[in-house]
């Protein structure tokens, strides 16, 4: 069994914000997979489906950014899921806007929803996949960055990143991680 985790806040004021790209790049999954059915369990709306012969649970955590790892370390320990099968989508402020890095293992980055999870796991090596927002402009607080919205010409960009996102979690799911950072990490 394998956990695809948006990491994001609950709450309309939060949609389509830079902070919810995990959110984003989960329902682009569930689009794709036509699930239709979201459960809301164990602090988290959990959709499921097959692929590759193994079930795949996609998680959005409803207990905000900063304490995602409760969720996550509940549905982990519920489903008897390895964290090696779990793989984490975040927004990354350093790297910049579309940007993807898929690796194994590895610190928080600072980025408190991955240091929650590390806090409720009991292995560090779950697969992350930090997605690009870049840096606030200048004169801006990176909470009044990280919860605005993508417009214009980010907003045309951001689809096409999504896309890209969640075709690196499909590929992950095919082919494994080595292959997909060999095809997604690139420039």
């Amino acid at each position: 069994m394998k956990m695809i985790v948006g990491l994001g806040n609950p709450g309309a004021e939060y949609d389509n914000t830079r902070h919810n790209v995990g959110f984003l790049v989960v329902d682009e999954l569930a689009r794709r997979e036509n699930i239709l059915t979201w459960q809301k369990k164990m602090s988290a709306e959990i959709g499921e489906y097959r692929a590759y012969g193994e079930k795949v649970l996609l998680v959005k955590p409803q207990t905000y950014m900063n304490l995602s790892g409760e969720a996550v370390g509940q549905i982990a320990r519920f489903y008897k899921i390895d964290a090696q099968d779990i793989i984490v989508i975040s927004d990354d402020m350093d790297l910049p806007l579309g940007r993807l890095r898929l690796k194994n293992r590895g610190s928080s980055g600072g980025h408190r929803g991955i240091e929650s999870i590390l806090c409720h796991l009991d292995k560090a090596d779950f697969v992350r996949v930090r997605v690009g927002i870049g840096r606030p402009p200048q004169g801006w607080t990176v909470n009044n960055y990280v919860l605005s919205k993508f417009y214009g010409e980010e907003a045309e960009t951001w689809n096409s990143v999504c896309k890209r996102t969640a075709d690196s979690i499909q590929a992950i799911l095919a082919d494994g991680l080595t292959k997909a950072m060999n095809t997604f990490n690139q420039g």
